[in-house]
């Protein structure tokens, strides 16, 4: 008989989250933004959970003493 495993595992959902905001003035942020916007008009949720990663990944540079 094989050992019995733990209990059921409860994964979050990555949706759930709210979307992250762009910093105002960066090229970047602003062009994932309207990618996002364009997959979740076409209902391309995988699309949009992929941007919002890539805003929540993406660097700024935050003044000496912020």
């Amino acid at each position: 008989m094989a050992p019995r495993l733990s209990g059921p595992v409860h994964l979050s959902d990555p949706t759930a989250k709210p979307d992250p905001e762009p910093v105002a003035g960066c090229d970047v942020c602003g062009a994932l933004v309207r990618q996002r916007a364009a997959a979740r008009s076409r209902g391309d949720m995988s699309k949009v959970t992929d941007c919002n990663v890539e805003l929540r990944r993406h660097p700024h540079h935050k003044a000496p003493g912020s």
